[in-house]
């Protein structure tokens, strides 16, 4: 059985075999994806984001138990800060997921950022990809938790959920950088605050001011991930804002657009190895790379003429 087949049954050996191929940019990968493409477009993918120490990665964990006790797989990626020395993920969110390492119906995979911005790795979509045309009914993407510039995750996610903890400041940084565009529930973690009340006014009242293109009107809902408390709610309100963005002619144009978002990164990648590929690009890339240094040339003059050989 090749490793195509053992993905489609769920194989978890095989689905971290093709990630890692995917990861580290094997010429294999791209045909792993186009193998799988046909099996995708199946499973709810449900984004958390937030600041680094409001509980992401514990609600991640309740909300997975949760959903497989409602007998649905779950796959769950946690993108972490890159190490300097290894380029691996430095935190490895798997050990705070302790209850669900022998559960066959999850699967986890922590990845690195390695530099990428915007809270994801580059590659998330297409581990997304994976573990989609691998049955995974529900797939939970944690982002890295580095604070307002997490606002990449609205590509790929079906549902947004922004956690926030009071008494943090969390509640500020929401109402800045785009996050309260991109949250479709904001969830108030560590409920049992004594800010909680004044916390869940604020953002309420924050969101009152901010009207959505989509007509849809952001949920609030408090948990204690640790207890764990307010999960059914939590997974409710999910469910009704999956309802929603299946009619809302916005969200599906939003769609439409993240597609068209992906064969775009798809075509600059392609055109830029087969660029870099061309007889003596790689001189002249040296030779205006050193240009640039010693001032010379800028940057912009440089790869005109570039661009300009290749054409």
């Amino acid at each position: 059985m090749d490793l195509i087949d053992k993905i489609l049954q769920a194989d978890p050996r095989a689905m971290a075999r093709a990630m890692s191929l995917i990861e580290n940019q094997d010429p294999q990968a791209r045909d792993i994806l186009k193998a799988l493409f046909p099996k995708t477009g199946r499973a709810l993918v449900i984004g958390v984001t937030g600041a680094a120490g409001t509980g992401k990665s514990t609600l991640v964990d309740k909300l997975a138990q949760e959903f497989r006790r409602q007998s649905k797989t779950v796959g769950i990626i946690a993108v972490d800060p890159t190490s300097p020395f290894s380029g691996g993920a430095i935190l490895a969110d798997r050990v705070r997921m302790s209850a669900l390492y022998n559960d066959e119906g999850v699967f986890i995979r922590s990845m690195a950022t390695r530099g990428h911005l915007g809270g994801l790795s580059r590659t998330a979509a297409q581990i997304l990809s994976v573990l989609d045309a691998a049955g995974k009914e529900i797939i939970l993407l944690e982002t890295v938790g580095v604070g307002q510039d997490e606002v990449e995750i609205v590509k790929v996610a079906d549902v947004s959920l922004v956690v926030l903890v009071p008494g943090m400041g969390d509640d500020v940084q929401a109402f800045k950088a785009g996050i309260m565009e991109i949250g479709d529930i904001f969830v108030l973690n560590k409920a049992d605050h004594p800010q909680v009340e004044r916390a869940e006014k604020e953002l309420q009242s924050a969101l009152s001011l901010a009207v959505r293109s989509d007509g849809w009107s952001p949920l609030t809902v408090r948990t204690i991930a640790t207890q764990p408390q307010g999960i059914e709610d939590l997974i409710g309100h999910i469910e009704e804002f999956d309802r929603y963005r299946q009619t809302a002619r916005e969200l599906v144009d939003r769609r439409k657009a993240s597609v068209e978002r992906e064969l775009m990164e798809i075509l600059k990648e392609t055109l830029l190895e087969k660029a870099i590929r061309e007889n003596g690009v790689c001189d002249k890339i040296q030779a205006a790379s050193k240009a640039v240094r010693e001032r010379r040339v800028d940057p912009y003059t440089a790869v005109e003429e570039i661009v300009r050989d290749l054409l």
